[in-house]
């Protein structure tokens, strides 16, 4: 595997300018390119999320019988130890060096569906022990949806379909929106060994919201198919997300968007990120989009419960909670 030896240059779509149809060309040329770009002035402020990097680093410096109690469950909210996720088995050593925290949206009790794999209920840390961290995590997960439901509204212009296609009921009108906080503690990786910080994987869902601190480490590779794979480095952009595409909408786009691989390299340096995952509603089927298939391009995927996707693509990539002992 080769090593990274360039800065990828993403485009950068301003989520506040008023030229929709330039904002909508950029976005597509990145989703063509790369499936990875930047968005700014995005209404997230710089010490809003701030507060929510600190309160994430709170949560990690806990001690691990402490976080231990918190252990992903089956419906999987919680906490996840370092080495749990192995995400390239083919090229790791041992699984991820990084440790991570689930939190998903909760339905109210007497909603049918409030008890369905991905809408929760959560895990929460004890307001005793860390007041307030709660309320600003689920501060932060509807924020972050706002500002995924407007870059939803570029993608589908972007496919020629209504502003509003995604906002339907069995899409982003009751999603699978997953915050997910990470740890990376400084490990050194290592590819020639196999020792990854996160190993090379696409995302499973429609797009990534990324938020990181200024530790880099984060590469993708644009051509899966190429040897030795090419690997470029994607630099922290001080008040921008990172957004990445998943494995859904590259099959709802039929490949004319792509779900590029990534992974994390350690330097040696803490590094702390939180991605915010979205996906469409249990039962939502991806299929070819309307405007991404004619009798010259066929479709090239068959259709797909988000459920049995999600649900497979999770078992495959983490440990067996039997494996653990909690306390």
């Amino acid at each position: 595997m080769a090593d990274c030896k360039k800065v990828s240059k993403l485009y950068s779509i301003d989520l506040s300018s008023p030229h929709i149809p330039t904002s909508v060309s950029l976005l597509k040329q990145a989703c063509v390119d790369s499936g990875f770009f930047y968005v700014t002035n995005h209404g997230i402020s710089e010490e809003f999320l701030d507060e929510v990097f600190a309160e994430s680093k709170k949560f990690f410096e806990l001690p691990l019988e402490e976080k231990m109690k918190l252990l992903r469950n089956e419906k999987h909210r919680g906490y996840t130890p370092v080495l749990d996720e192995l995400l390239d088995p083919a090229n790791q050593l041992h699984g991820d060096h990084k440790e991570g925290f689930y939190i998903g949206i909760e339905l109210p009790e007497d909603n049918p569906d409030a008890q369905r794999t991905f809408y929760g209920p959560n895990l929460w840390p004890d307001s005793d022990i860390l007041p307030g961290w709660r309320q600003t995590m689920e501060k932060y997960h509807q924020q972050a949806l706002k500002v995924v439901r407007k870059i939803a509204r570029f993608i589908a212009l972007s496919l020629d379909l209504d502003a509003n296609y995604f906002e339907r009921p069995e899409i982003l009108g009751n999603p699978i929106a997953i915050l997910r906080l990470l740890h990376y503690e400084g490990q050194v990786s290592d590819p020639l060994k196999g020792i990854y910080g996160a190993g090379a994987h696409s995302d499973y869902g429609f797009i990534t919201l990324l938020a990181t601190d200024n530790v880099s480490g984060l590469q993708i590779c644009k051509d899966k198919d190429s040897n030795p794979q090419v690997w470029e480095s994607v630099e922290p952009l001080k008040g921008a997300f990172v957004v990445n595409l998943g494995d859904m909408l590259e099959r709802w786009s039929n490949c004319i968007f792509r779900s590029t691989l990534h992974r994390v390299l350690g330097s040696g340096q803490e590094r702390y990120s939180i991605p915010y995952f979205v996906l469409p509603s249990h039962d939502c089927v991806v299929e070819c989009l309307p405007t991404c298939h004619s009798k010259e391009n066929t479709p090239k995927f068959p259709p797909i419960k988000c459920e049995t996707y999600l649900l497979q693509r999770y078992h495959d990539t983490h440990a067996e909670l039997s494996t653990y002992k909690k306390p």
